[in-house]
C-alpha cells in the first residue's frame, strides 16, 4: 500500500491473517482517514476455536491477544491506541482485567471505559473494541 488509499472516501477493510474468520456481515478492522477501527474481538482463537468455558483471564489474554494481531494486520500497533472499550459480564472482574491490560499495554495509555453488561455473545466474559492511529 502506498498510503494513499488510507485518505479515500471508502473505509479498507480487513481480516487480518492470527484472526478466526468473522462469524457475521463485518470485518475485523476498518481503516479511513489514518484511523483504525477495530471490532469487538471476542476470545476466539485464530483456529476458530471459541474459548467460552475457559477462564476470564485466558478469555482476556485471547481478546487482548486478538486485538493486537488485528492492529497489527492494519499496520498499527498498540503504541497507536486512541481508545479501548471493554465489555464484561461482571464487574467483579475489573480488577483483574486492569492487571491483565497493565501488562499487555506496557506504556501506552489510551481512553478506556471498562462497561459491564449482562450478557455477551456465546456466553462470553469479555469483549474489547478499539480505535488507532495508523
Amino acid at each position: 500500500m502506498d498510503g494513499s488509499e488510507h485518505n479515500s472516501q471508502r473505509p479498507v477493510t480487513r481480516n487480518p491473517d492470527g484472526l478466526a474468520t468473522p462469524g457475521g456481515h463485518y470485518s475485523h478492522v476498518a481503516i479511513a482517514n489514518g484511523m483504525v477501527f477495530v471490532s469487538g474481538q471476542l476470545p476466539i482463537d485464530a483456529q476458530g476455536q471459541k474459548l467460552t468455558n475457559a477462564s476470564f483471564e485466558a478469555q482476556a489474554e485471547q481478546v487482548l491477544a486478538n486485538l493486537k494481531a488485528a492492529l497489527a494486520g492494519a499496520g498499527s500497533s498498540i503504541e497507536q491506541l486512541i481508545q479501548v472499550r471493554v465489555y464484561i459480564v461482571d464487574i467483579e472482574h475489573w480488577a483483574t482485567f486492569n492487571q491483565i491490560y497493565a501488562r499487555w499495554a506496557n506504556n501506552a495509555q489510551p481512553a478506556r471505559a471498562v462497561v459491564p453488561v449482562p450478557v455477551l455473545h456465546f456466553g462470553f466474559k469479555i469483549e474489547v473494541e478499539a480505535i488507532a492511529l495508523l
